[in-house]
């Protein structure tokens, strides 16, 4: 019966189980049921190994079997050898020697003695036959969560499960190593199990979420890197030594090390972005790129920038005067076809970058809709919630009235340079600015309007308003009060206009160039040394600490350029107050506030003032000369209370952050650019960028220090507020009574 048992036990048939791990009735009654149990336990045991046995050799053999799928199953069945059937084959010489420690008085094995032997493989086959139906329950496993399943079975108090386990993520994370560094070292992608695709976009479930986010940004920055200057088949290739030396390093680490993986992979993309900047990418190209998306995104072509919102007023317009609804949706098409009309004409008309640009429209295509002129805005603005988080969609919708993106198709090579992250930056400066050039634009055009409508009047009243004795007085008051408010808007957009894009676009621009021309002699020299050093030394490549020291001068590395780079976005964003939530959010109901009032005189006819027989010529029983100068006077009132409660608000904000909370490029909490600059960084460069960072500061508070100065260069803010402000003193605010 000890041979029958130990056969069962090595996964042989037998009559003693007939079904599953259930002895045959007929033995029942010739056993005790302490030997009973103890059969059935060793039978349960036997069951589960032919199990998993079976199922190993099923998946292996499947037509859908992955690579990662017959590695799990091959290091199952290596497991099972070398431990399971070594202790089957063990015990049965112990039987066959008479060890005392298992045969009793040399004549009989006890049921009991079997089963301790084999009670240490009870929680690890319930765990690999848990492990073989969750693989048959599916038809495909990728490797990114197979590794995320074993790992995660892997964290258990059960030592032999969790050892067991591990090597079983080991196994697979190998596998999917291999094919990590064929795509990380030669550019190659496997035609079977890839593990991106062929527009080297990472596959669903290639990657285990132990790699972070921006490890996989990198993997495949790296790889679309070589694959590229290997499919183009350039003279320059990436040095075979270099390409070893980031084999060796990834052949010493595991995914499932998650600080070490992540720092191997920086490592490389450091070197591969060195010999790239050295060999691919050019000083020329990179400030071509900076010159396109400052002139188009940043609004230095200015000519440009306002034929772009004229278009897309003219674009709206044609879309409302067509009756057929096919026609009347704007489409990206119809916003790509209006940057080209509104570059005819301009500097930009023969611009080949401009057919980089592109309008996206998030929510899909739309009708368009009128100016609305909105409903009573909240007065008391110190009680209204103020957001907490950067938002940089506050103003995409500003031009055309539902989510707007402009946004820049980057091409090899140029994209190793810039990233997603950056051209989100430059559409959400994009967004900013068009949206305060808009509104800039709508009150001037809203003050010559008033002008216009001025003249004609005073042609036929003299130096008076005209109207009835009666309300005179009141048309008066109604059109100086307008009067007010257009300059107030004007001087405040006039005044925050010529700050953004005099203060921040054009001296942030221009440090940039500086710190770009001011390198470019020197990186000539330095490459030029670099090759020589190159042929000389073939066995590596200098990379940024050792290209730094040839020819001893500062050398512009890659990363280096990268975070001069994410520097200019970052004081960009801080410069325009975008990474400032609560100034933002005034800014932008200051900009709904000039809409409303731009709105509201459109729809008045261009005139604060109705005409003078209009009131009479539809006189009825209940509305008497007046009433309708009155119902005007209200709602300018309103407006003019809230802007200059907004206005106060924005002043005082703007005066708090400067003390709370200085505005700084280091924000870590505001700064996605540096973040990804400094996850990439060598420690090497650490010190150095950290007093880059503080140089910074000052800086950028400077910026805050001039706009202050401008809203407050008549002690406007700073001697009095704009409180109560009703028709009787908007003339002593402005200094004219």
């Amino acid at each position: 019966m000890i041979a029958e048992l130990l056969l069962v036990l090595a996964g042989h048939p037998s009559s003693l189980f007939p079904e599953d791990h259930t002895i045959h009735p007929s033995f029942s009654p010739l056993l005790h049921p302490g030997e009973q149990q103890c059969l059935e336990s060793l039978g349960k045991i036997a069951f589960r190994y032919r199990k998993v046995k079976a199922a190993c050799a099923s998946l292996s053999t499947a037509s859908s079997s992955s690579r990662y799928i017959s590695t799990l199953c091959t290091a199952i069945t290596h497991i099972l050898r070398d431990d399971y059937e070594s202790l089957v084959i063990a015990t049965e010489a112990k039987v066959l020697r008479r060890d005392a420690n298992l045969v009793a008085n040399g004549s009989f094995v006890p049921l009991s003695s079997i089963r301790a032997t084999f009670s240490e493989w009870d929680a690890p086959l319930v765990a690999l036959v848990s492990l073989v139906e969750e693989m048959e329950s599916r038809k495909d496993y990728p490797p990114g969560p197979l590794i995320d399943l074993l790992l995660e079975r892997s964290k258990t108090g059960v030592h032999r499960i969790a050892a067991i386990f591990s090597q079983f993520a080991q196994a697979v994370e190998r596998v999917w190593r291999t094919q990590l560094i064929a795509f990380l070292v030669h550019g190659s992608l496997s035609p079977v199990d890839p593990l991106v695709s062929e527009s080297y976009a990472l596959l669903d479930g290639a990657m285990p979420s132990c790699v972070s986010l921006q490890t996989r940004e990198s993997i495949v920055y790296v790889g679309r890197a070589i694959a590229t200057v290997k499919a183009a088949k350039w003279q320059k290739q990436l040095p075979v030594s270099l390409a070893l030396e980031h084999a060796s390093s990834l052949e010493c680490v595991l995914p499932e090390d998650q600080s070490g993986f992540d720092h191997v992979i920086a490592q490389i993309r450091i070197n591969v972005s060195e010999w790239l900047w050295l060999n691919i990418l050019t000083m020329n190209e990179v400030e071509d790129v900076v010159d396109t998306l400052a002139n188009y995104f940043l609004l230095r072509n200015g000519e440009f920038s306002l034929s772009l919102i004229r278009e897309i007023e003219r674009l709206k317009l044609s879309r409302l005067t067509v009756r057929s609804s096919s026609t009347s949706m704007i489409r990206e098409q119809d916003l790509n076809l209006a940057i080209l009309r509104a570059s005819l004409g301009t500097t930009a008309q023969h611009d080949p970058s401009l057919s980089h640009l592109r309008f996206l429209l998030p929510s899909g295509p739309l009708r368009p809709l009128l100016p609305s002129l909105g409903t009573a805005m909240n007065k008391s603005f110190s009680n209204s919630v103020l957001p907490s988080a950067l938002d940089l969609s506050l103003f995409n919708s500003t031009l055309l009235g539902t989510p707007l993106t402009l946004t820049y198709i980057v091409e090899w090579p140029l994209d190793l340079f810039i990233h997603p992250t950056d051209l989100n930056s430059y559409a959400a400066l994009f967004s900013y600015l068009s949206a305060l050039r808009k509104t800039h634009t709508n009150i001037h055009t809203c003050w010559t309007s008033l002008s216009n409508s001025q003249r004609a009047r005073r042609r036929w009243t003299g130096l008076g308003e005209g109207g009835t004795a009666e309300d005179l007085n009141a048309r008066t008051q109604l059109l100086r009060c307008g009067w007010g408010i257009s300059r107030d808007m004007s001087w405040f957009l006039d005044t925050l206009l010529g700050y953004v894009m005099i203060d921040v676009v054009d001296v942030e621009y221009a440090r940039l160039k500086k710190q770009l021309a001011g390198d470019e002699h020197k990186r000539g020299l330095v490459t030029t040394n670099s090759a020589a050093s190159m042929q000389s030394r073939p066995s590596r490549i200098p990379i940024s600490r050792s290209a730094a020291s040839v020819a001893g001068v500062n050398y512009l590395d890659f990363t280096t350029l990268r975070q001069i780079h994410a520097t200019y976005l970052d004081r960009l964003l801080t410069g325009c107050l975008l990474t400032y939530p609560e100034v933002t959010s005034i800014v932008s109901q200051i900009f709904e506030v000039c809409e409303r009032f731009v709105a509201q005189v459109e729809r008045w006819g261009g005139d604060i003032l109705p005409a003078l027989l209009f009131e009479g010529s539809i006189r009825g029983e209940d509305m008497e000369v007046g009433a309708l100068v009155r119902e005007r006077h209200q709602i300018v009132a309103d407006i003019n209370e809230t802007l200059h409660e907004l206005l106060n608000s924005f002043y005082e904000q703007l005066s708090t952050s400067t003390f709370q909370q200085p505005f700084s490029s280091a924000d870590a909490s505001k700064s996605m650019h540096m973040n990804a600059t400094i996850a990439n960084y060598t420690t090497f460069n650490m010190s150095k960028m950290a007093k880059v960072i503080d140089g910074d500061k000052a800086d950028v508070r400077r910026h805050v220090e001039r706009l202050m100065l401008r809203l407050d260069f008549n002690g406007g803010f700073s001697k009095f507020k704009w409180k109560n402000t009703s028709d009787k003193n908007i003339l002593a605010q402005g200094g004219v009574a």
